[in-house]
């Protein structure tokens, strides 16, 4: 190959480059939510009052969200719609506590301390492991783990924005891959079970029907990840230039190298002695079976702890304030970067100074979505997707496919996975039942659709938040770039996932997960 053609962008690259141009120059995200509102009330209008079936016969109607009833409980709840809107308070109150740890050096001394113990080689699917870890501290990843990613891969001489894309890759993308059971299993369980009860009075779903399933899942993420950012993501961002104004605030004045220095390394062993003792000190807390963290409802076992109403899954976002507030304040002292309390609130009010912009975006992203979920246009989508793919009558894993790829054109429209799997589950679930797939597959499918294109929708709660993350290194981002460098995953991740759970199926046929079949009824 001559040196003229190997200069030349490949096709893929070209593409990728086309979707990031025109990407950019869509409308700022929050002028996007604001189109998005406004398109919502235009079809909500056309076609309000129009009737369908729901589950088990239920009659819907699209709701017109121009009628004056609705345009009145849209204004007298926009204050309580923007505050209660969930991804404000879990991005704020975590970097609350991630500010503190940063401004006082903690973190870059982590960082550094990190580098020093792990082959450069290795850093991605560490990355992309530790972002399918934090799925069981729900959606803790995005605020912590995403921006950790950039200031990584930038301590390594990495680009950061490639540490950011296998982070949210890790993260978002294989959000339903996991070792560990998290919140979001007996979360969708349950909703499982009610919908299989329609055909099944006395229908019971085990909460780790799907972990067996999962679990491998993680391997295939982790290897497609890693691959994807070292031989797509990272040659594609060489030509994009660091702005090193905004990179060297990130990583606070950190030295070129990966050598701490006597300060530094005595504030990060004070700062993770107190870290320590504050992860035991929560644990024993929580083993009593009286501890105030186990759900008082569920039998008094370590599943306690984990149940969607648990007190120690919901103070999730609260406990990572303190668990980087508190080795943050100690490192700080410790090491003479902090001499007052003041310095620990600058800390606070430095980072919350950055995300001015994400508050404006999550206000017009906290309106959409409830507009658009209050006139019914998602499920009307949903339920005629459902009956189309019915109609067909095509073979088992190609209908597996079908359900895999409306869940995953759903989730650009509808972010949430248990908002979704509630608008999903009464249809998908009973449908399938009647075509002899079992409850614990059609879950399976729903859940490798719901992952793979998280990382592609602008409408994605979190999907500006990551932006701004890219804005700190590269001040030019924008949709396209985030879409572009997120695509070769989303697709990559949908293809390769669904035919693992093909393969996972009919040739291997091992469990999905506990008390978890694959046809219906159950055979013995």
């Amino acid at each position: 190959m001559s040196e003229a053609s190997a200069s030349r962008p490949g096709l893929i690259d070209r593409l990728l480059g086309l979707i990031e141009r025109v990407g950019n120059k869509l409308p700022d995200p929050a002028v996007l939510f604001v189109i998005a509102l406004v398109v919502t009330w235009v079809a909500s209008a056309i076609f309000g009052g129009h009737e369908f079936e729901g589950a088990g016969g239920a009659k819907l109607q699209i709701v017109n969200q121009l009628s004056g009833q609705s345009l009145m409980a849209f204004l007298s709840n926009m204050v309580t719609t923007f505050t209660g809107f969930h991804p404000l308070g879990v991005v704020l109150v975590a970097l609350l506590g991630v500010g503190v740890a940063e401004h006082s050096g903690y973190i870059n001394a982590a960082l550094k301390a990190v580098l020093r113990i792990t082959p450069k080689t290795l850093l991605t699917p560490m990355l992309i492991l530790v972002g399918i870890l934090s799925h069981t501290a729900a959606d803790a990843g995005y605020v912590l783990v995403i921006p950790l990613g950039g200031l990584i891969f930038h301590a390594a001489g990495r680009h950061p924005l490639a540490g950011i894309a296998a982070a949210f890759a890790g993260v978002s993308g294989g959000f339903s891959a996991n070792f560990i059971p998290s919140a979001i299993d007996p979360l969708l369980q349950g909703l499982t079970q009610s919908a299989g009860q329609i055909i099944q009075p006395d229908l019971d779903v085990n909460p780790l029907c799907n972990w067996y399933f999962t679990g491998l899942s993680s391997f295939l993420i982790i290897g497609l990840g890693w691959y994807l950012t070292a031989f797509v993501i990272e040659p594609r961002l060489k030509g994009t230039a660091v702005d090193a104004e905004e990179s060297s605030e990130v990583v606070e004045g950190a030295p070129t190298g990966n050598t701490l220095t006597p300060s530094e390394l005595r504030g990060l062993l004070a700062g993770t002695t107190a870290l320590l003792l504050a992860i035991v000190t929560l644990v024993l807390v929580c083993l009593p079976e009286s501890s105030p963290f186990r759900d008082p409802d569920a039998p008094p076992k370590i599943s306690s702890l984990v149940t969607r109403h648990a007190p120690l899954m919901t103070s999730i976002v609260p406990l990572i304030f303190l668990f980087f507030l508190i080795p943050g304040v100690v490192h700080g002292y410790a090491s003479g970067t902090f001499k007052s309390h003041r310095d620990v609130i600058n800390g606070m009010s430095q980072t919350m100074s950055t995300m001015g912009y994400y508050i404006v975006m999550a206000f017009f992203a906290a309106l959409f979505i409830a507009a658009f979920g209050s006139s019914g246009i998602g499920a009307w989508l949903s339920i005629a997707g459902a009956g189309f793919l019915q109609s067909l009558g095509l073979p088992g894993p190609v209908t597996l496919f079908g359900i895999i790829l409306i869940v995953a054109s759903v989730n650009l429209l509808v972010g949430s996975a248990s908002a979704k799997w509630a608008l999903l589950a009464p249809i998908l679930v009973p449908m399938l039942m009647q075509l002899g797939f079992s409850p614990e597959l059609t879950q399976a499918a729903y859940r490798v659709g719901d992952s793979t294109t998280n990382i592609i929708t602008p409408l994605m709660p979190y999907f500006p938040l990551v932006v701004v993350f890219c804005q700190r290194y590269v001040k030019s981002s924008g949709i396209g770039t985030l879409t572009a460098m997120m695509l070769p995953y989303s697709i990559t991740f949908l293809v390769c996932w669904t035919v693992f759970l093909v393969v996972y199926w009919k040739v291997l046929g091992l469990p999905l997960g506990l008390q978890a079949g694959y046809v219906w009824p159950p055979v013995g």
